[in-house]
């Protein structure tokens, strides 16, 4: 039985790490999108959209590759998969506007404010 109800906590926080995990990347990519100039997000759900894609994409390589793709997660390599990771969203969410320059330094400026916030345990 207890064994039952670990199982259920387990499913508990891994579904509040995904959720907070979401609502912290779509907080460091609005704050991203402020600051970076040639990349616009037009609206709330535009910007939720784009995190939940995002987050995905960023799953997705740590699942298949190993690698972690924040800028700080593996050097060069982890800071050239969020510039990638952020232009190619682009292509997935409409409203979502990047160009590549902006997508280098947007991945700058998501590795800094992400590197700050608390909370960036992995899954």
């Amino acid at each position: 039985m207890a064994n039952s109800n670990s199982t259920s906590t387990n499913k508990t926080s891994t579904v509040g790490q995904v959720i907070g995990r979401l609502v912290g990347s779509a907080i460091v990519l609005a704050i991203t999108a402020f600051f970076t100039p040639g990349f616009s997000i037009d609206n709330f759900w535009t910007l939720a959209l784009a995190a939940v894609v995002l987050t995905a994409i960023d799953y997705l390589i740590i699942k298949f590759t190993g690698l972690d793709a924040s800028p700080f997660g593996k050097g060069f390599v982890g800071f050239a998969l969020a510039a990638i990771t952020l232009y190619v969203t682009q292509f997935f969410v409409a409203g979502y506007t990047i160009s590549w320059m902006a997508a280098i330094i947007g991945a700058l400026i998501y590795g800094v404010i992400d590197y700050f916030l608390p909370g960036n345990e992995n899954m």
